[in-house]
């Protein structure tokens, strides 16, 4: 029955040609708008490591006091080299990476390469692990390379694309920052969006990582940082780098590996002792101000999704919503336009269910035709989607089969619902008025 309805619903919209299309352009048109904004949001508001982001913690420790704080006596949304080193050593955690951004010059194996400069990491050795960072040859530093300051270091595939031709390169050295480094792990793509970890350095939209190299190592050769540093009010002279450690400003991201709820908690228990340690010591003139946030918390709590993400897809949504209203009307129109030919059914034993399903399957009729176009019309406009975003935003969107077929089932799904009070109206005529009538 569902093919012979179809098959009326199609003979249907052959009859009215315009009344048709102008349904199949306002549902194309609004289901493209639609999907085009949703490529890009659920991008950048996705969770980024769904299997484990209620499991790591971003830590934070007041160390400058509540003058210099965010609103809500905030904490820096990082960690200075004094408490980063002091919660390495207590190892309170099951896992622990402390890391801060670099920029190395990468001096190439061929003669003639010019030497370039790649952004990474330094880190120390849990980062790879707790992140669950894929390798494509090798493994990462152990804990032990931490200890020892080892000239190590992990390239990105790309980068071993660029100097190895794609080669299995553990083992070999690699010249960065004018010293040597034996690359211990290749990674394989990684490059979770949002960059959940590096919120701190607005790194989150970034491209991937290149290289990591030991964190311990880089504090000795006085690796500079490339990202961010927020050292608050005090006072921007430096008589050393040793000095520059000893300050009061925070650049090291610090996350924690926690399995429960309750290791969370006793987490938390330890850094407000730790504060108050400071507190008692002299270091901290205030009282213990820690936060500790999940993956979730974290980029809530930063508002990593680009409110123009998500004024754009309010604003296509009620596009879209005042395109099945209009459609709403139109099908209204057609479906009483054919009130004696509905009565004639009624009065030859056709039940009310069978008109539903008759002008609800000729619904999903239009429903598959505005559904194509908004499929070409979505290929289309992810063309220019550049023209609403910035374009670290943009080039995030991607077409994939996932968003062809909801592009379809929303639009089916949508005509339809939009269809049942038309439906409604035409399963109410009475056979007798309509044969009297007619």
């Amino acid at each position: 029955m569902f093919a012979y309805y179809f098959q009326l619903g199609m003979r249907s919209l052959k009859r009215n040609p315009v009344l048709t299309a102008l349904m199949v352009m306002a549902i194309g048109f609004g289901v493209a708008a639609s999907m085009i904004t949703w490529s890009v949001f659920r991008v950048v508001s996705g969770d980024p490591i769904p299997w484990k982001s209620g499991q790591l913690y971003n830590v934070q420790i007041d160390n400058r006091g509540p003058q210099y704080n965010e609103p809500g006596n905030e904490p820096p949304e990082a960690l200075n080299y004094t408490d980063a080193m002091a919660l390495l050593r207590a190892h309170q955690a099951r896992r622990e990476a402390a890391f801060y951004d670099v920029a190395l010059s990468v001096l190439p194996n061929d003669a003639q390469g010019l030497p370039f400069t790649a952004d990474g990491y330094a880190a120390t050795a849990d980062f790879f692990t707790m992140f669950d960072v894929p390798f494509k040859y090798g493994a990462p530093w152990a804990r032990a390379d931490d200890d020892a300051h080892a000239a190590v270091t992990v390239i990105s595939d790309a980068l071993n694309q660029k100097l190895f031709g794609g080669a299995n390169s553990v083992g070999r050295d690699v010249t960065l920052g004018m010293r040597t480094y034996r690359i211990v792990g290749v990674t394989g793509h990684w490059d979770p969006k949002p960059r959940y970890y590096d919120v701190f350095d607005g790194m989150q939209f970034a491209d991937p990582p290149q290289l990591y190299v030991d964190l311990n190592r880089a504090i000795d050769l006085n690796i500079a940082q490339s990202g961010r540093n927020n050292c608050g009010g005090a006072p921007m002279h430096i008589a050393s780098d040793e000095e520059w450690l000893h300050r009061e400003c925070a650049w090291i991201p610090f996350w924690v590996e926690l399995p429960s709820p309750a290791d969370a908690q006793r987490y938390r228990d330890f850094l407000t002792s730790y504060a108050a340690d400071q507190q008692r010591a002299g270091r901290f003139q205030w009282a213990p101000n820690v936060r500790l946030r999940n993956v979730l918390q974290w980029l809530d709590f930063n508002k990593v999704v680009p409110t123009e993400s998500r004024i754009s897809l309010a604003v296509s949504i009620g596009f879209f919503v005042i395109c099945l209203v209009n459609t709403i009307g139109l099908l209204l129109a057609k479906f009483m336009q054919r009130s004696a030919e509905i009565g004639v059914r009624r009065a030859l034993g056709a039940t009310r269910r069978e008109v539903y399903a008759q002008f609800l399957m000729e619904a999903a009729a239009i429903g598959l035709a505005g559904g194509a176009l908004g499929l070409l019309l979505t290929i289309v406009g992810m063309q220019g989607i550049g023209l609403l975003f910035e374009p670290e935003i943009a080039q995030l969107a991607y077409l994939d089969f996932s968003l062809l077929i909801t592009t379809l089932a929303v639009a089916v799904f949508a005509t339809v619902i939009a269809a049942f009070y038309p439906t409604w109206r035409a399963a109410q005529v009475q056979p007798a008025w309509q044969l009297k009538s007619n």
